[in-house]
């Protein structure tokens, strides 16, 4: 452009035509040249713009795919035709506890010793896909995994396999649960049907011309029949505190005269055996919680602690106000074993069996405190030593506490 700018401006020159022909001649072309330049650096402008935009996307794309198989709670692992990790995301390195770096780049067998895991790789490399794989890690913890995997084949022929492990520690935890709360709902159902049955039979066989016998077979029936009953009310009222469904109607509760009603209401029980119940509660001891379930709670309490204690035995209840309100029952009775402490607040769980299931227990009366304590926002503890008694405490938050949270 600048060689044709040249020619036209000297041509013009030469053949003597007014001299602002040359000049805007030239204007021209430089204009031309100046457009062609601008033109070129735009598109190479275009092309640097879209190859930045390209590698921007790129960029993007895989660091949304690190953070999406790291955010993911199943553990992912792909291996190569040799068994060597290639790739894996947080979840998968948290599953092999002997290993304090990283996992790529190592051998399978390097790893883990579980031969479930290593067969299952190996025959996904071979081209054989597994799936419900159960693989058991127990380190720090024990935990459950239901593995699959899957064979890779890359277009040039080299094979390798992906393995995802899914967590089910927790619905084996809760499958076994449910297996053991209907395995006991079943053995508590079926003694005091039993007894009816036989009673019934016995009835009908002739016994109910007996008048020896007739009434004292009726009472047993009916004393085992009330037992089935209480057990099927506590199983729903468990039921139903443990799918969230009991609403609270919380509010403050002055609690010495509540202590004093479940006292009136288990006094019988209490005189039966020479047991002296006492309210220790100050008379200005309020706390902030739903009054039905607070006494259902207390009932529950008081009256284990009359039924188990010692015969002349004393049962106190007393409250206790700091960082929680803390309202304790203790009796005098035998104690329970250290050992049977951590699961005292199972369902169904005895320390005496027979013993409880004389005194018309169900099994379930610590289960059912335990879960109301924790919807009020607190907790129930026990304290005992063998041979000198129990103490239960309800751990409540403090009144100032709820209402400025419910103000909030």
């Amino acid at each position: 452009m600048a060689v044709a700018a040249a020619l036209l401006v000297t041509s013009a020159l030469l053949s003597g035509p007014p001299r602002w022909f040359g000049i805007t001649a030239f204007i021209f072309v430089v204009g031309l040249a100046f457009g062609a330049m601008i033109s070129n650096k735009s598109a190479a402008s275009k092309v640097t713009a879209h190859e930045t935009d390209a590698v921007t996307t790129a960029e993007f794309s895989i660091d949304l795919l690190n953070a999406t198989l790291n955010e993911m709670r199943e553990g992912l692992l792909v291996i190569d035709s040799e068994m060597r990790v290639v790739a894996s995301n947080h979840a998968a390195r948290h599953l092999f506890s002997n290993v304090d770096d990283s996992i790529n780049s190592r051998r399978l067998t390097e790893l883990t010793r579980n031969p479930g895991i290593y067969d299952a790789f190996l025959d996904a490399v071979r081209g054989k896909e597994r799936a419900g794989v159960k693989v058991e890690t127990f380190a720090p913890e024990r935990r459950v995994f239901d593995l699959h995997v899957a064979p890779l084949h890359a277009t040039d022929g080299t094979a390798g396999a992906v393995g995802v492990f899914f967590d089910v520690t927790r619905l084996e935890r809760l499958e076994l649960i449910r297996q053991e709360f209907l395995s006991n709902v079943s053995h508590e159902l079926r003694t005091p049907l039993t007894s009816i049955v036989a009673l019934a039979e016995t009835l009908e066989a002739g016994a109910l011309d007996d008048p020896e016998n007739n009434r004292r077979f009726l009472a047993i029936i009916q004393k085992n029949a009330a037992r089935m009953h209480r057990l099927i009310d506590d199983i729903l009222e468990l039921s139903a505190i443990e799918a969230g469904n009991v609403k609270l109607q919380r509010e403050s509760i002055q609690l010495q005269p509540l202590v004093e009603d479940i006292i009136s209401s288990v006094s019988t029980t209490a005189a039966a055996r020479n047991i002296k119940v006492s309210n220790l509660v100050q008379t200005s001891a309020e706390v902030f919680a739903d009054p039905h379930r607070l006494m259902q709670m207390l009932t529950n309490l008081i009256d284990n602690a009359i039924k188990f204690n010692r015969d002349s035995g004393t049962v106190s209840v007393t409250f206790k106000s700091g960082d929680y309100d803390r309202i304790s029952v203790e009796d005098t009775g035998e104690g329970i074993p250290s050992h049977h402490l951590d699961r005292l607040f199972e369902r169904f769980y005895r320390v005496d069996r027979a013993r409880s299931r004389e005194l018309g227990g169900t099994g379930l009366g610590l289960a059912i405190v335990k879960h109301l304590a924790k919807s009020h926002g607190g907790e129930v503890s026990v304290e005992s030593r063998f041979g000198e008694g129990t103490r239960f405490t309800i751990e409540l938050p403090r009144l100032a506490t709820d209402a400025a949270r419910m103000d909030q």
